[in-house]
């Protein structure tokens, strides 16, 4: 049902979205969340994937094992604005908020501290991927540590 539903309102994933992208291959934070459907308000638990600046989501870990395997969705962090808690929002715990000037995706972590890890792996991810700072604006700093 829920792969019909993407495919009726053009939600699958565009396969230039992660062409190129070896994501059964050290990404840098893969582990479950538990998602809101972006159009039916229910909640799915589901693997997610952080790797080159693009926050990948499977059905489980079986499926983003492979090169052939296919996400259910991806999120660009270059797209996104903001990152934080919203257990306010949601009044459940260990809940968090992914941001874009389109919508606002809601997550919870098994815990708070995996909440706090993804918070921090994703804001990093953003502030790495953003398209705000043009390559000349980003300082290497252990590059020009050795510069007078």
């Amino acid at each position: 049902m829920e792969s019909l539903w993407r495919a009726a309102t053009g939600q699958e994933p565009n396969p230039e979205d992660y062409n190129g992208i070896e994501f059964w291959s050290n990404p840098e934070r893969a582990g479950w969340l538990t998602k809101q459907g972006d159009y039916i308000k229910t909640w799915r638990r589901r693997w997610f994937v952080l790797k080159q600046g693009k926050l990948f989501w499977f059905k489980d870990p079986a499926g983003a094992a492979t090169r052939s395997s296919i996400p259910r969705g991806v999120i660009s962090v270059a797209n996104c604005l903001t990152v934080k808690g919203a257990e306010d929002i949601l009044h459940k715990p260990s809940a968090f908020e992914l941001s874009t000037p389109q919508s606002t995706m809601f997550f919870l972590a098994d815990s708070d501290k995996d909440k706090e890890d993804w918070i921090n792996s994703i804001g990093r991810a953003i502030v790495l991927h953003s398209r705000s700072l043009a390559p000349s604006e980003v300082l290497d700093y252990d590059n020009n540590a050795s510069k007078p």
